[in-house]
């Protein structure tokens, strides 16, 4: 069972490994560089190496990276949007020089500019990202947003929208939040909804495209376009959403990862990851 949380770099992104390892990570989530930096530090051959010599020590795979919080790829500001896909280059190319499979992307705000301009815009960067880093295997994985704000990609018609508008769709993924899911309006509470969901996700975008799942609890209620991330079990979605997840073999191999709220020491991912494995009956 692929199920991990999202880890900390601090110190080196080496480090992750020993954190991950520490919860109980099978596979783990990582930022690539300080998410509150435009530019991150460059990576070294040592840092380079470091890393990989920690990912074979503890076997932690795949790991996913989540971009940086400020690359919006359908910013209005023309200089926040040129900031954007520089950002957005320099992280895929920090996953190919790293091994990383996956590369999690929020796919933007169109900020005023009305949702089918922004669709339009984020396939318009990631066109010319991907014409950038020809040959990468790296997939660039969007993810379903939860809508809050002007944010896109919280219906499964946008995120398909934009694939369709993408050149190299072979580089494409998507990766669904819980959290995110539910306050969109999508009900993976209760069987019937969640079976309904897949099946939209499966018709509208494809099963085959989902590259990774974040697992959280949601503090808003269904539809409420809340993004407000609750401990497993202890939110608007419950026990038996995370049940039928985590029992659901089609879901087996793909990364599971934690966003969930922690403190310093990491208590809250030890709890969630032996809440998460609990439910477990197959």
């Amino acid at each position: 069972m692929l199920l991990g949380a999202h880890m900390s770099i601090s110190g080196g992104i080496y480090t992750a490994f020993e954190r991950g390892r520490h919860v109980g990570c099978t596979t783990m989530q990582i930022f690539s560089k300080n998410n509150n930096q435009w530019q991150g530090k460059p990576l070294t051959e040592q840092d380079i190496t470091n890393y990989k010599k920690e990912a074979k020590k503890t076997n932690i795979q795949p790991v996913v990276v989540h971009s940086s919080y400020l690359i919006n790829l359908c910013a209005k500001d023309r200089t926040t949007l040129k900031k954007s896909r520089d950002a957005f280059f320099d992280e895929l190319d920090r996953c190919r020089r790293l091994g990383i499979p996956y590369f999690v992307f929020h796919p933007g705000s169109h900020v005023g500019q009305g949702e089918e301009t922004g669709l339009k815009i984020i396939a318009d960067s990631l066109n010319m990202v991907h014409e950038k880093t020809k040959g990468y295997r790296v997939k660039s994985v969007i993810e379903v947003t939860a809508g809050q704000g002007s944010n896109l990609g919280y219906r499964f018609e946008q995120v398909r929208s934009i694939i369709n508008m993408v050149e190299n769709k072979r580089r494409m993924g998507v990766c669904i939040d819980t959290c995110h899911l539910f306050a969109a309006g999508y009900d993976i509470s209760n069987k019937k909804g969640y079976e309904q969901t897949l099946r939209e996700f499966d018709d509208i975008i494809g099963l085959k495209r989902l590259m990774v799942i974040h697992l959280n609890d949601s503090k808003g209620s269904l539809g409420s376009r809340l993004d407000r991330h609750e401990h497993i079990g202890k939110g608007q979605i419950g026990d038996a959403g995370f049940s039928l997840i985590m029992n659901d073999n089609r879901f087996r191999n793909i990364p599971k990862i934690l966003e969930t709220p922690k403190g310093g020491d990491m208590k809250e991912d030890v709890m969630n990851l032996w809440r998460l494995r609990g439910y477990i009956k197959i």
